[in-house]
């Protein structure tokens, strides 16, 4: 991958050049990660507008909640604090 698409990527996805389909997809991940009771229909349609199907939606879903598992495991646990 391109190094300045990912320090792009690492200091704000909103201002990186990336598609809509991304940003869209990024802003869901975020909102999810950040309080996963404020996701509503909206945040689903604003993905099926740029093209998810349900499918897609189910597998973004369940990857960004594995990802914030894994990590809350690995801070609960100390990982990479040493």
């Amino acid at each position: 991958m391109d190094e300045s698409l990912v320090r792009a990527l690492q200091n704000d996805f909103r201002s990186a050049p990336i598609g809509e389909i991304e940003r869209v997809m990024l802003e869901y991940a975020v909102k999810m990660t950040t309080d996963a009771t404020k996701i509503t229909r909206e945040d689903h349609e604003n993905l099926r507008v740029v093209g998810f199907e349900d499918q897609g939606i189910l597998q973004i879903t369940l990857i960004a909640a594995w990802f914030n598992y894994i990590n809350r495991v690995a801070d609960a646990l100390g990982v990479g604090r040493e």
